[in-house]
């Protein structure tokens, strides 16, 4: 059967020597040594006893070791379980017991990986540890050459994304996923062999696994970015490396258009743009054209429980369109469904459901998740949106309560959990209001008549303080408020849509 790794073989055999991904810092990789890598560290998973189906969790930033590891576990027959390296010790946890993770793949410097692994050993989950060096690179067994997967039904990759309950929701593609994405992608962007990308994107992320492989497919190069904290230094790179393409979410665009002087940087050989993870305003798409008037720029909708990409704006209907993320990509049909369950005439709004070849074979472990969202073939993706007279999709929001900030999606849960484990605080709650930069910025409202004790904002910094020990900075709150008691409905529940009429108690 077509998959991804057998494609990849092929532009190995017929492009060895083109380099397949490097980093900022000066590392790189050909296809022809890309693929002799994944194949010796396969051998190796065979032989400290990974068995076909079993998960193989991939703890590491983004790095060549990363991405040759995922394509070895497909070889080997594996699972690969990507996770946010940023994560700490209780966020991966949940994620190796839940994945039931048989092997695990980190660097011997990442504290909070080497807990998680150690905790997850003591209670009696089976991992064998491939502990790595920050420049070290997989574990090479020699031995005869491993053929692709056998069948693309089978499942590749879990990505995990915060549910409903804050529960491990594992998503399940399967190698027909991943390649029915990437084709969609490598055609609409019309990349070939001269592109290169480069990206900041975590390949724990669905958008970040989407570039990675569908640049790989087109035998294009893969200029890997650990973060965004200097983003001078981002477009010093993208103006070195010539690269053709930029990726990332709205955020990533607004810090560069506010802490960056783009002018002063040779971007000439950037050809397009590609933005996904959230909506773009309209009026960060004209200031973002503005300042890069030469690429072409992709806003792009999607969701990891279909591989990412569902629907896709051509750049040229950017100033009729404004606002709308696109028709769907190839292979997907796209419906919106009313409250009565009939289709929505154009302009009304309701649920936006899919079906196609992209769309998750379930949660893992979970089949009333997996019933609740695949009904009668079409994915319920939980957003609410309306199509136009022409097709064109418009995003009005979203169902749940999740927080979108930057390229991460956060479950309040996740906050108001490690934030009641603070002495004084009787309970919390977490929101996601808009933010310039980020698309939307975590605010907590916190009942502790306890730590109330003044004016300074010590206690204020004390709560901070300790969600930077508990979470990902991703997770932490820009704003604490306190208040006297948190909205309820009837039956108790929080009801966040009226936090944000509370005044802070005094």
């Amino acid at each position: 059967m077509d998959t991804l790794p057998g494609r990849i073989a092929a532009v190995a055999a017929r492009a060895a020597d083109r380099v397949a991904i490097e980093e900022d810092g000066g590392r790189s990789i050909a296809y022809g040594r890309f693929w002799q890598q994944a194949q010796g560290f396969a051998r190796a998973l065979r032989a400290h006893g990974l068995d076909g189906g079993e998960r193989v969790a991939v703890i590491l930033p983004n790095r060549i070791e990363a991405a040759v590891a995922c394509y070895a576990i497909w070889l080997a027959g594996g699972i690969a379980v990507p996770m946010n390296a940023q994560a700490r010790s209780r966020e991966l946890l949940p994620w190796l017991r839940h994945s039931g993770a048989s092997h695990a793949l980190f660097e011997t410097t990442h504290r909070d990986a080497v807990e998680a692994v150690d905790r997850a050993r003591r209670d009696d989950l089976r991992l064998q540890t491939w502990e790595l060096g920050p420049d070290e690179p997989l574990p090479d067994v020699d031995g005869d050459a491993l053929p692709a997967p056998m069948s693309d039904e089978l499942p590749a990759l879990i990505l995990y994304t915060s549910g409903t309950t804050g529960a491990p929701k594992g998503v399940t593609l399967s190698h027909r996923n991943l390649l029915a994405n990437a084709e969609a992608v490598v055609r609409y962007l019309q990349l070939g062999e001269a592109d290169s990308v480069l990206s900041v994107l975590g390949f724990y992320y669905a958008y970040g696994s989407s570039v990675l492989h569908t640049h790989l497919l087109a035998g294009a190069r893969v200029v890997l970015a650990q973060n965004l904290l200097f983003p001078h230094l981002l477009m010093k790179t993208a103006a070195e490396r010539r690269v053709t393409g930029l990726s990332g979410v709205p955020s990533t665009f607004a810090l560069l258009l506010e802490r960056v002087k783009l002018g002063d940087y040779d971007l000439s050989a950037l050809r397009y743009l590609t933005q996904a993870g959230g909506a773009m305003a309209p009026a960060l798409a004209a200031r973002l054209r503005a300042a890069l008037p030469g690429p072409r720029l992709y806003v792009m909708y999607g969701q990891t429980e279909a591989t990412s990409r569902l629907t896709w704006l051509p750049p040229e209907r950017l100033d009729d369109k404004p606002g709308s993320v696109g028709i769907p990509v190839d292979g997907v049909e796209l419906r919106i469904v009313g409250e009565d369950g009939r289709d929505a005439a154009p302009g009304q709004s309701g649920e936006v459901c899919v079906r196609g070849p992209n769309v998750m074979l379930g949660y893992w472990n979970d089949t009333e998740a997996t019933a609740r969202v695949l009904r009668e073939g079409w994915l319920h993706t939980g957003d609410v949106g309306r199509l136009d007279e022409d097709g064109f999709l418009y995003l009005d929001g979203r169902r749940s309560d999740m927080i979108k900030t930057g390229a991460h999606r956060v479950h309040p849960k996740d906050i108001e959990e490690a934030v009641a484990e603070l002495d004084g605080v009787q309970e919390a709650a977490a929101i996601g209001v808009d933010d310039a930069i980020l698309g939307q910025a975590v605010r907590l409202y916190v009942v502790a008549p306890a730590l109330r004790s003044g004016d300074d904002g010590t206690d204020i910094d004390r709560i901070k303080a300790h969600c930077r020990r508990q979470l990902a900075a991703y997770k932490l709150p820009r704003d604490v408020i306190f208040v006297d008691a948190l909205p309820r409905t009837a039956s108790g529940k929080i009801r966040r849509a009226a936090l944000n009429d509370l005044q802070a108690s005094q």
